[in-house]
Formats: structure tokens, C-alpha cells, sequence
């Protein structure tokens, strides 16, 4: 496949991202460089698009993926994958808060840490994170999967909807409407089946499921003090 270099530098956001759907419309591969962490690179990228980011990027990289794969060299800031639908990015790094913000599909791997509210109202989709996810992550997450390698931070899964949250290591405190259940032998194959491509399989770990215990899917006046907390 061809690879075609664009250099971001202090160009105007909007030709550096018709430079990308260009490239992508000729199918060729991406690297794009000089990145100075701006912001809203990469938006909306199509099926099939394939680029890499040199260093660090800002808030909102990736979003609106609809089936790109992405890799970005070190770390990126808010709202990594806001609203994709499908593909992979890879993040070399830290990812800051609201990774995977309301993505209804495709997977986002974390191989550092990642920020507060990882996957705040994701709707599908998968988010790997090698380290540890941030305070409220999985918050109001409708479906799909986050998977913390490294631990969780305070007020983890808070007020889940259908959405779950596996974390491997300390969870400093749960959320609102929180339930921790013990996996079945094919729940964990199902995570295994997620993280085998990445290379992350081990039989060892220690799962906690997180999973909502619905208290907030129907408001009752004598749970007000819990809608409170939220």
C-alpha cells in the first residue's frame, strides 16, 4: 500500500482533514507527523482508512470513526473515539478523560493509562486499557465492554446502564447502582476472545464484572437520595 506523509504543523484543521479523506479515497496509508498534540485530527475517517500519528495528539481524535484503524505514537487528550461506529485505534500512551465517549462500535486500546469517565455513555464497542481507568469510568455506559488491566479509580461504573466494566487489579471505590458479580468460564472466554488479538490473554487474572443493579432504571421516590448522588 502506498504511504503518503502529511505534515499538520499550524495548517487550518479542515485541510489537514480533507488531506486524509483524499488519501483514504486513494487508498493509500497515512503518516501523519509534526502533530503539536492539536486538536481534531482524523475526524470521521471511512472503512478501510489506515494512518499513524507521530508523537501526541488533542481532544477528539478519531471521532465519528467509521471503520479507520488509527494508531497514535504517544498520548492523546479528551474524548479519543467520541462516536465511532467501528474500526481500532491504538494509543501508545495515556488517553485522557472520556476515552470512547458514546461509541456504538469498534475497539479502542489503551496501552498507558486513561483519564476520568472512560467510556461515559458508550453504546457498544470495546475499550482495552493496559493501566488504569479513571475516576467514573463506564459512567452511564449503555452497552459494551471496558477492560482495565491496571485497576479503576473512585465512584467506578457509576449509575451503568447495560454497559460493563471488567477490571483486573484494585478498584479504589464503586459507583451509584453498582453490582460486582463473579464472570462465568464463558463470560471470561468472550474477554479473552477481545483481548487475544492484542496479545493481552492471561489466564491468571482476577476479574470483577461490574454490571448495574438496575435500582436506577425506575425512579421511585425512596430511591431520590441515590438519583442524588449520581
Amino acid at each position: 500500500m502506498t504511504e503518503t506523509i502529511i505534515d499538520v504543523g499550524q495548517r487550518h484543521i479542515r485541510d489537514i482533514n480533507q488531506d486524509m479523506q483524499a488519501a483514504a479515497a486513494r487508498g493509500e496509508a497515512m503518516r501523519v507527523i509534526n502533530t503539536l498534540s492539536r486538536h481534531n485530527l482524523g475526524v470521521g475517517l471511512p472503512d478501510a482508512a489506515h494512518l499513524s500519528f507521530e508523537g501526541s495528539v488533542g481532544y477528539y481524535c478519531g471521532g465519528l470513526n467509521t471503520g479507520a484503524r488509527i494508531e497514535i505514537e504517544r498520548n492523546c487528550g479528551w474524548a479519543l473515539g467520541e462516536g465511532m461506529a467501528k474500526g481500532h485505534i491504538t494509543v501508545g500512551g495515556y488517553a485522557g478523560m472520556s476515552c470512547g465517549a458514546a461509541m456504538i462500535g469498534g475497539t479502542i486500546h489503551v496501552k498507558g493509562n486513561a483519564g476520568p469517565r472512560c467510556g461515559v455513555a458508550m453504546k457498544g464497542g470495546n475499550i482495552v486499557v493496559e493501566g488504569k481507568i479513571g475516576y467514573q469510568s463506564g459512567f452511564m455506559a449503555h452497552a459494551g465492554k471496558i477492560i482495565a488491566l491496571g485497576g479503576a479509580g473512585a465512584s467506578c461504573a457509576d449509575a451503568l446502564w447495560q454497559g460493563e466494566v471488567w477490571v483486573a487489579g484494585d478498584v479504589e471505590s464503586l459507583g451509584v447502582d453498582v453490582d460486582v458479580i463473579e464472570p462465568t468460564a464463558e463470560e471470561v472466554a468472550e474477554v479473552d476472545a477481545i483481548l487475544d488479538p492484542l496479545g493481552l490473554v492471561d489466564s491468571s487474572r482476577n476479574w470483577r464484572k461490574m454490571v448495574s443493579g438496575q435500582r436506577l432504571w425506575f425512579f421511585e421516590s425512596r430511591d431520590a437520595n441515590a438519583w442524588l448522588m449520581i
